[in-house]
C-alpha cells in the first residue's frame, strides 16, 4: 500500500465572476443565444458600447497550477492571507466542488469541516444527524452508536441532541459539527477555519481532540490564521498566496515565510514603525486618539533590544475627563502577548485632570522584547470605571537586535519573546 493519502497535479479551479444571474431558459433559448451572442458582441462593439461587468466575461483563478503530496499520518497547516485559496482547495479534497483543471486523489475516508452545517441535514435532529454522516463515512450502525455518547458528551448537547439542527446556534452547530468529524474515525481529517466560531474553552478543546487526532496516526489538512496553533499541532506548512504554492517546508519554516510575505507588504525591518489608523474609531463626546510618536537612543531610530524607548500617544479630550489610564500590550504575530505596560502597574504614576490636548507617555529604560515584529494594542480608561477605548492593532512595531546579551548570538522570536535583567552568581562550598 502507498503511503501517499493525498496527491494533487497541477490543480486550478476557476470562477466567473461579475455574471449576470438570469432565468430559466429552455433549449430553443439556449441554442438561439450561443448562435447570436458572437454578432451581438460585435455589433456593439462597432457601435463604440463598451460592456458592462454583467456582459463581461470576468474570470478569477482560486487555484492555479497547485500540486502537493501529504503522506499518511502527516498533519500539514495551510496558511495563507484571506482569498489565497485555502478553503477552496479543501472543498475540492471534500468533493464538495469539481476543479476546472488537474486532478485530487484521496485514498481514505475523508471528515471534513468546512462551513458551519456542511454535511448536515437542517430537518434533521442532531441524533440523526450523527448516524447520517457515519453512514456517508462507511461506517457500520454498530460502530456509530459506539461513538455515539462520546460525540454527544463532547458536543455538549446532551439536552438537545433530539431537536432538528436548523434550531441550533451557531457555536451548537459547530459543536456537533466538530465532534462528528473528529470522533467517527475518518481516516483523512479536513478542517478550516470554522473553529473561529466557538468560544475559547471550546476551541481549546478542538485543539487538544485534532493532537489526539494526529498521535493516532491519521492524515489532517488544518486550515488556520492560528500561527500558534499551526506550528503546535503540524509537522509542516503550505504557504498559498493568489491562489498558487509559495512556500513548503517544516510548519515554523511556513510560518517565517507566511509573515516575511504579510510584512513584504507593510513594514518592514527600515520602516521599524507603522500606524494602523484605520483601527482608531473615535469616542464621540469622549477622547480621541491624534497620533502615537515613537522615540529611541538607536543612531538609526530602530527600536533594538536592551536600549531605552518612549511611546507617546497623542490625544484630545472633548470635555474634562478625570482618573485617566493608559495601557499599551506588545503582541507577536502569533497573537501572544508579550508585555503588557500599564499605569495601574506604575506605582508612580498620578492621574491628574485632561481637557483637550494632551500626551501620555510610556518610558521604557530597557528594552526587553527580543528581535522581532510587534502588534500594539493602546488602551485608555477610568480605572474600575470604565474602558473608554480599547485599540487593537493600533501600531506595529520592529524590534531590532542588540547587544543586551552579550553572548554573540542575539535572541529572536524563534527562542522567547522577552527578556529580564537578573544575575546568576555560584557559591561554592569546601569539602
Amino acid at each position: 500500500m502507498s503511503d501517499i493519502a493525498i496527491r494533487v497535479d497541477s490543480l486550478g479551479k476557476q470562477y466567473r465572476i461579475g455574471g449576470k444571474q438570469e432565468g430559466y431558459k429552455t433549449l430553443r433559448d439556449s441554442l438561439t443565444d450561443t448562435f447570436v451572442s458572437p454578432f451581438r458582441r460585435v455589433r456593439k462593439l462597432l457601435q463604440g458600447h463598451a460592456y458592462g461587468a454583467a456582459e463581461l466575461d470576468e474570470t478569477l483563478w482560486a487555484l492555479k497550477d497547485v500540486s502537493l503530496e501529504v503522506k499518511r499520518g502527516e498533519v500539514v497547516g495551510i496558511i495563507g492571507r484571506n482569498g489565497a485559496g485555502k478553503t477552496t482547495l479543501l472543498k475540492i479534497l471534500s468533493r464538495i466542488t469539481e476543479p476546472t483543471e488537474g486532478q485530487a486523489e484521496i485514498r481514505g475516508r475523508v471528515g471534513s469541516l468546512l462551513e458551519v452545517g456542511t454535511g448536515f441535514h437542517p430537518e434533521l435532529t442532531g441524533r440523526e444527524n450523527i448516524y447520517l454522516n457515519g453512514a456517508i463515512l462507511g461506517m457500520r450502525k454498530a460502530a456509530i452508536e459506539q461513538k455515539f455518547d462520546e460525540i454527544v458528551d463532547f458536543a455538549e448537547i446532551e439536552k438537545f441532541v433530539d431537536t432538528p439542527v436548523k434550531h441550533y446556534s451557531s457555536g451548537m452547530y459547530v459543536r456537533l459539527a466538530f465532534a462528528v468529524a473528529a470522533h467517527l474515525e475518518p481516516e483523512i481529517l479536513l478542517v478550516d477555519e470554522v473553529l473561529a466560531v466557538g468560544d475559547l474553552g471550546f476551541q481549546r478543546k478542538c485543539l487538544g481532540k485534532m493532537s489526539d487526532v494526529a498521535r493516532e496516526g491519521r492524515t489532517v489538512l488544518f486550515v488556520s490564521h492560528n500561527l500558534a496553533a499551526v506550528k503546535h499541532l503540524c509537522q509542516t506548512g503550505i504557504v498559498l498566496d493568489s491562489g498558487r504554492i509559495v512556500h513548503e517546508g517544516t510548519a515554523t519554516e511556513a510560518v517565517h515565510a507566511y509573515r516575511s510575505l504579510v510584512q513584504g507588504s507593510g513594514l518592514d525591518a527600515t520602516t521599524k514603525f507603522l500606524l494602523n489608523r484605520q483601527n482608531w474609531h473615535p469616542q464621540p463626546n469622549q477622547i480621541l486618539l491624534h497620533d502615537i510618536r515613537l522615540g529611541t537612543g538607536t543612531e538609526d531610530g530602530t527600536p533594538r533590544t536592551g536600549e531605552p524607548m518612549t511611546i507617546e500617544l497623542v490625544i484630545e479630550t472633548t470635555e474634562p475627563m478625570s482618573q485617566l489610564g493608559f495601557s499599551i500590550r506588545f503582541r507577536s504575530d502569533d497573537e501572544v502577548s508579550a508585555v503588557h505596560t500599564s499605569t495601574q502597574l506604575d506605582r508612580d504614576y498620578k492621574p491628574s485632570e485632561v481637557f483637550g490636548r494632551a500626551i501620555a507617555r510610556l518610558e521604557i529604560d530597557c528594552l526587553l522584547l527580543t528581535s522581532g515584529f510587534y502588534n500594539l494594542d493602546v488602551g485608555i480608561v477610568r480605572p474600575k470605571v470604565e474602558v473608554i477605548s480599547f485599540i487593537q492593532n493600533a501600531a506595529r512595531m520592529y524590534v531590532g537586535e542588540g547587544d543586551f546579551f552579550q553572548v554573540g548570538i542575539p535572541l529572536t522570536q524563534k527562542d522567547c519573546l522577552a527578556v529580564m535583567n537578573h544575575k546568576w552568581s555560584v557559591d561554592t562550598f569546601q569539602s
